[in-house]
Parts: structure tokens; C-alpha cells; sequence
């Protein structure tokens, strides 16, 4: 099959600046794609023509900015199995997935165009006689945007999105191992009209085009989805530009099956939870705690289904587990396995590469007896990989769920009010489940708490995210 090259959106024109890179399809470990990169002169260059962009795309009022954005969602679903299949090739998910993960995008698009318009300030109630006071949201400028792999294009809309909708500029900067999907995203916005400048797109070295986005005072705001590892090293680069950040980092959910919760929707909810996306889920529940009277009956029940997920290439028919994105992604699974059974626990099924031709596959892994203090306890597991712990009370359980530094969602499942009144209130992270196995919705924010990150995307948040607070105090009025 003949590998396609890909350019960069720039100042409103397709351009191949720099080197290509490859881009592998990790369900057959073969490089399918080409895309363009930039070098750090090419980036600045992208963030002078976006600032050349500001002036007049802030002026645009919020109805047209949600007009260009409608324009993009009506392109993008155009177009929505072709993104989808490209979805599933550079990250390897079930492409059922991959289309919820454009549908998603769409809607988000569609919320934000709405949204816009209500960016209100207010007019405060005078202190003084002769003075007259307004509080003003205004546009924080231009934006550098850095998505993710394991959702590229959903997590990536969450950060564009907003921004044009508040009247920023924004340069996206897809992850380097899918930045197919948003070449075609950026295709969508041209084929929609948006100015030339308005929106662009880098590929390259992440801390290259990091670095240029902290240090170049024409960047106000740097949106960031990824590891805490990362995220405290932007945290630190902002520093001396005082950069705004939003990052949404590393997660360790917990999952807490309660013995009142309805045996079939917990357990369904937990295979949901653990492997949709293989794993690979900032949100995914990385700690099982099930309490003890349904433990050994989950347990069972638990293993059976899992066993049973089917394992392969991500575009073919019934497949519910793709590849890791990456043979270091495999290696790091292996070894939260490999630490967790030698501190004493248990693999009741799956712990082994899946062999499927060349591709980055790990069977569908379920541990019990793991200790508090192995890795995978401790570490976010992106894998299919499901530790299963037993709980006697209350709690203990919500101790143990918030023994973690991470905070960014968490899950519970009972069917006692007064149990989910408390869990919730409880529970430290961003995003608390009673359940539900699947939270995310355009009106209401998304993001972690402890070193999970700052700030919240999607809601009236995810805009505020990109506006400024001004005060104008107005004298002289008689």
C-alpha cells in the first residue's frame, strides 16, 4: 500500500516545511503515513501570523466566530467515517470508538458555537455618586493547544474549540504518533472559511515547540493534555512569561463496587470503565475495589467477560481490545505485571503480549491480591490491565480511593442515596461517576484535582479558560 503524505495548515495555506515524519499503525507495526514538521523558526512564524489574526478575529462578533464553528462541525461530519477510519489507523482503536470519538467532536463544536455568545460580563451596582462600573470578558489572545494520542481529535476540539469561539488564535500541536485525524480536522476548517492565521497546526518535537509557545510573549495561554511529568515541566517553563496554563494530566481513577450496587449495570460499567479505548484513558479505572459479599461473585463474573474480549486489529468486526499505541507503551504494562506478581499477586487471566502479527497487542489482564504499594496501584496502567481489591467498609474504601496524588475521576456504583450522597462528596477528583461509566458531556467540565492537573475543559469553564477578566470603572458621570 503506498504511504500518503501529509502537509501543515500555516498562515492559511498547506505547506511541507521540514523533514516528514512517520506514522506507524500500531495493530500491524507498519508505518502507514507521512506527515510534514516544523522547525522552531517555522513556529514562531505560525505564532506571528497569528498574532497579525488577533485583532481582527477578536473583532468578529460571537455569533459569527459560532457560525465559522458550526461551519467546522457540519464539515467534519461530512466527512466522519473517513476521520474515523484515520482514528483507528494511527491510534488502533475499535472503530466503533473512533466514530463516538468524532460524533463527540461534533457536538463539542456545536456546544462552544452557542457558548460563545454567552460570554457576559456585568454592570455593578455603583458604590459612589459621579462613578459607574462594568466587568468585561475579553479574548486572552493567542493559544498554543497540545492534544494527546489516545483521544487526538476529541481532546484536541476541546482545546480549539473554545478558543475560537472566545476570539483566540490557536495553533494546534496533535501528538506526534496521530496527527493524521487532525490534518483532516484542519482540512475541515479551511473547507469552512475560518481567516487565514486564525487557527494553524505545527507537527514536530514537543518540547521544542513547547519551549517556543512559553518563551515567546505572543503566546498567552498554553492548553496542555498529557502526563504530570510533562505538566509540571510546563508549569515550570511558564514562569518567566507568566503564561496562563490549563493541564489536564496523568489520572488514577478508582472504581468502588458497593455490595447494595445493581450486580449487572456494576459490572458492565467496569468493563466499560477499564477497557474502552484499551486502557489507554486518562479516566480509565486503574483500581478496582469491590466489597467483600460480591467480591468473589464479581470476581468470577469478571474474568469470564474479560477473558472473553476480543482482541485484534481495531477496523476489523466484533473487536472490543486494540493495540497499545506503541511498543514502549507494551513494555511499560508488562511491567506493572511483572512488579505486581512479584510483590505477591495474582494473574487470573490474560498478562502476556496478545501475539497478533507484528502489532503492540496485551491480553486483557486481571490481578487480585496486589499489594497497595505495587506500581500499578501507585502509577497510572495505560493498558488493559485491571488490579481487583477487596473492601469491607465505607471507609476503608474511601480511604484507599484517595490514597492517590491524582485526582482526576473516580467511580462508584450503589444503590443507597445516602451512600451516593457521601461517595460523592467524598471522593477527591474532578470528575465523580455514580453509576455511570461514561461522564464526559459538552455542558459540564471536565478536568483533575491534586496532580491531575489545572483548570477544567468543556462547560462554561472550558470558555472562561480563554477569557480575561477587565474592570472599567467609569468617572465623570453626573
Amino acid at each position: 500500500m503506498a504511504i500518503r503524505e501529509y502537509g501543515l495548515y500555516l498562515g492559511g495555506k498547506w505547506q511541507r516545511p521540514g523533514p516528514m515524519l512517520n506514522v506507524v499503525n500500531p495493530a500491524l507495526g507498519e508505518v502507514f503515513a507521512r506527515v510534514a514538521t516544523v522547525e522552531r523558526e517555522r513556529v514562531r512564524a505560525a505564532l506571528d501570523a497569528a498574532n497579525q489574526a488577533w485583532d481582527g478575529w477578536r473583532r468578529t462578533t460571537a455569533k459569527e466566530r459560532g457560525q465559522f464553528l458550526l461551519r467546522i462541525a457540519d464539515e467534519l461530519g461530512k466527512r466522519a467515517d473517513e476521520v474515523a477510519r484515520t482514528i483507528t489507523l494511527e491510534n488502533g482503536k475499535p472503530l466503533a470508538q473512533s466514530k463516538a470519538e468524532v460524533g463527540m467532536s461534533i457536538d463539542h463544536l456545536q456546544w462552544f458555537a452557542e457558548e460563545g455568545r454567552r460570554a457576559y460580563g456585568r454592570v455593578v451596582p455603583h458604590q459612589m455618586d459621579g462613578k459607574r462600573h462594568l466587568v468585561l470578558r475579553s479574548p486572552v489572545g493567542v493559544v498554543g493547544a497540545i492534544a494527546p494520542w489516545n483521544f487526538p481529535l476529541v481532546l484536541a476540539v476541546r482545546k480549539v474549540a473554545p478558543a475560537l469561539a472566545a476570539g483566540c488564535p490557536v495553533i494546534l500541536k496533535p501528538a506526534s504518533a496521530t496527527p493524521i485525524n487532525a490534518v483532516l480536522f484542519s482540512e475541515c476548517v479551511a473547507a469552512a472559511g475560518v481567516p487565514p492565521g486564525v487557527y494553524q497546526m505545527v507537527v514536530g518535537p514537543a518540547q521544542m515547540i513547547a519551549d517556543e509557545f512559553l518563551t515567546n510573549p505572543i503566546c498567552r495561554k498554553l492548553s496542555f493534555t498529557g502526563s504530570t511529568a510533562v505538566g509540571r515541566s510546563l508549569i515550570e517553563g511558564s514562569a518567566k512569561n507568566m503564561v496562563s496554563l490549563s493541564t489536564e494530566c496523568g489520572g488514577h481513577a478508582p472504581l468502588l463496587v458497593f455490595a447494595d450496587a445493581d450486580f449487572d449495570a456494576a459490572m458492565e460499567g467496569a468493563l466499560v470503565v477499564k477497557f474502552r479505548n484499551t486502557g489507554q484513558s486518562c479516566i480509565a479505572a486503574n483500581r478496582i475495589f469491590v466489597q467483600r459479599p460480591i467480591y468473589g461473585r464479581f470476581l468470577e463474573v469478571f474474568v469470564d467477560r474479560a477473558g472473553k474480549l476480543k482482541v485484534g486489529n481495531g477496523l476489523d468486526e466484533g473487536v472490543d481490545i486494540g493495540p497499545l499505541i506503541n511498543e514502549e507503551a507494551l513494555n511499560g504494562a508488562l511491567n506493572h505485571i511483572n512488579d505486581a506478581v512479584a510483590n505477591g499477586a495474582q494473574i487470573l487471566c490474560g498478562g502476556k503480549r496478545h501475539e497478533c502479527g507484528n502489532g503492540f497487542f496485551l491480553q486483557p489482564t486481571v490481578l487480585v491480591e496486589v499489594p497497595d504499594d505495587a506500581l500499578c496501584m501507585r502509577e497510572e496502567t495505560f493498558a488493559p490491565v485491571a488490579p481487583v481489591c477487596v473492601f469491607d467498609d465505607e471507609d476503608e474504601a474511601m480511604r484507599r480511593a484517595n490514597a492517590s496524588r491524582y485526582g482526576l475521576a473516580a467511580y462508584a456504583f450503589t444503590s443507597n442515596f445516602s451512600r451516593a450522597m457521601r461517595v460523592m462528596e467524598q471522593l477527591e477528583a474532578g470528575t465523580v461517576c455514580i453509576n455511570d461509566p461514561v461522564p464526559a458531556t459538552s455542558p459540564c467540565p471536565f478536568g483533575g484535582m491534586k496532580q491531575s492537573g489545572l483548570g477544567r475543559e468543556l462547560g462554561i469553564e472550558g470558555l472562561d479558560a480563554y477569557l480575561e477578566t477587565k474592570h472599567v470603572s467609569i468617572g465623570g458621570i453626573g
